[in-house]
């Protein structure tokens, strides 16, 4: 996932981790985040995905190896901590894991008041979330009156509220209905054309396809990461992250084996841009036949 010489935002280097009284969940790892990338976290449940989550965002401290901040080392003191915490920031699977204010505006709040911030600038941190989520009719909502859909939507407004450079997501589009999952989607668009780069863990590699940049695959092995399109095309890795061929890879192939797909054409990751293809092809397709009348 290199992409420059510049330093990433946010690594781990040579990480161990293990649970009390039991084997390392990780062992060795090496893992970056690099600015501007949307990087989708893979693996089977008990990979580790959410163990590297809390690492990378200081809620866990590695065993052995180092978490570094644009090359920087952490330190796990209140300095240390705050620096890591403002620029990474983690957003749970459940979000009842993570709301506890009476409401969606005092929720969002919360994080930014502990910076200590003047009311000034917590107040234009709110406002910023809460739009950037589209949930500004929703501030004064109590949380417990949330659907689940809203209450996702405000967990993640109270992560961008503290502006990180980094967005990591457990799962996010879990227990949301496609609709709900187009527009979470289209809001994340939103936040990295505005500079936030995101990371998200899922078990859906149809989603991470059309959504990535980068894959990051765990395994038994350790961490395997590279291009999306070309991890997700490797049956070994997925075997042993235990995972299934996307469909947007299957069809490539497919199309390819057929010489459907030109090899400088990019493949469909989706049922509508294949239907958007075979369009274009019958369309060409039938000029091709007019000219020739």
């Amino acid at each position: 996932m290199n992409s420059g010489k510049s330093e990433p935002l946010v690594a781990l280097r040579g990480v161990s981790y293990a649970y009390e009284d039991g084997p390392d969940v990780l062992g060795g790892l090496d893992f970056e985040v690099r600015d501007g990338r949307a990087v989708a976290l893979l693996g089977r449940n008990g990979s580790g995905k959410t163990t590297l989550m809390r690492l990378l965002s200081g809620g866990l401290r590695p065993r052995t190896g180092e978490v570094r901040v644009q090359g920087r080392p952490v330190t796990y003191d209140r300095k240390g901590l705050t620096r890591l915490r403002t620029t990474v920031q983690l957003v749970v699977q459940d979000p009842d894991d993570q709301l506890f204010a009476a409401s969606v505006e005092q929720d969002v709040s919360f994080g930014p008041l502990n910076l200590g911030l003047s009311d000034a600038e917590v107040r234009a941190r709110v406002t910023e979330a809460l739009a950037a989520l589209d949930i500004t009719a929703l501030a004064d909502r109590p949380t417990h009156l949330l659907s689940y859909g809203q209450r996702k939507r405000t967990a993640i407004a109270g992560a961008v509220a503290m502006r990180p450079r980094v967005l990591v997501l457990d799962e996010p589009t879990a227990g949301l209905d496609p609709d709900g999952q187009e527009r979470l989607l289209a809001t994340l668009r939103s936040l990295q054309e505005a500079g936030t780069t995101v990371v998200m863990a899922t078990h859906d590699v149809d989603l991470a396809l059309r959504w990535a940049d980068d894959a990051a695959l765990l395994t038994p092995e350790g961490l395997r990461t590279g291009p999306v399109a070309t991890a997700l095309a490797r049956r070994d890795l997925l075997a042993r992250a235990g995972l299934h061929l996307p469909w947007g890879i299957a069809v490539q192939e497919l199309l390819r084996t057929h010489d459907l797909l030109p090899e400088a054409a990019d493949a469909p990751r989706t049922p509508d841009a294949l239907m958007r293809l075979a369009a274009g092809a019958a369309a060409g397709a039938g000029a091709g036949e007019r000219a020739g009348e």
